[in-house]
């Protein structure tokens, strides 16, 4: 089975009122059209995972940010494909996460965070994220 390495942005924000969330985007393309993601793509040969992750959000989301810790990295065998997603907790350094290639995004909270339809992989790591926004 062929072996996909990705990266994926776990990009939190904390409100005013001190509400932490996470930007999630809504994939508008594919065999998975529709259903809900971190935002984040492939890593590109002689790429570190991090300037990968820099790369696909300016190109997805024309925006810049900052990559910090890694949160974990997710395997997930899809019927076509292993996937290999390492997640990092990213900062919105500038831009507005313009969305270029999703059809949708919203930030979520710990209390909204499965209200919409996630892609398999990145349902194994909501548990983690929800501790990280409470």
């Amino acid at each position: 089975m062929k072996s996909l390495p990705v990266v994926a942005a776990l990009i939190f924000r904390t409100s005013s009122q001190g509400t932490r969330s996470v930007f999630a985007t809504q994939r508008g393309y594919g065999e998975w059209r529709g259903f809900w993601e971190f935002p984040g793509g492939k890593i590109e040969s002689g790429e570190t995972p991090q300037a990968a992750l820099a790369r696909e959000i300016r190109e997805e989301l024309a925006t810049q940010i900052s990559v910090g810790e890694k949160i974990a990295t997710i395997e997930y065998d899809y019927p076509t494909f292993h996937l290999s997603m390492q997640c990092f907790a990213c900062r919105v350094l500038s831009g507005k996460l313009e969305l270029l290639e999703h059809e949708n995004a919203a930030w979520l909270t710990a209390e909204n965070l499965r209200s919409v339809k996630w892609l398999p992989a990145d349902e194994l790591i909501l548990d983690k994220i929800e501790g990280l926004l409470r």
